[in-house]
């Protein structure tokens, strides 16, 4: 899956933050769900406008810019 697809950056929308798409639902606040025990199906369920494929894609978001985070040793 290409995360990019699914996610945008944009100046003027929730401070220039990673969102979804067509929505303003941003990658922080599905890590933000999960972190808090929330499964993915109830994620999707209170936000109809996402779909399983959106959760992976901040899961793989996530770990792309965890990549870039580290340094060589």
């Amino acid at each position: 899956m290409d995360a990019s697809s699914l996610i945008v950056t944009k100046a003027g929308v929730r401070s220039g933050k990673p969102c979804f798409v067509g929505t303003r639902i941003t990658v922080y606040d599905v890590l933000e769900y999960l972190a808090s025990g929330m499964s993915s199906q109830e994620i999707v369920n209170d936000f109809p406008e996402l779909t399983e494929q959106h959760i992976r894609a901040t899961l793989e978001f996530a770990a792309m810019r965890e990549r870039r985070l580290v340094a060589p040793v």
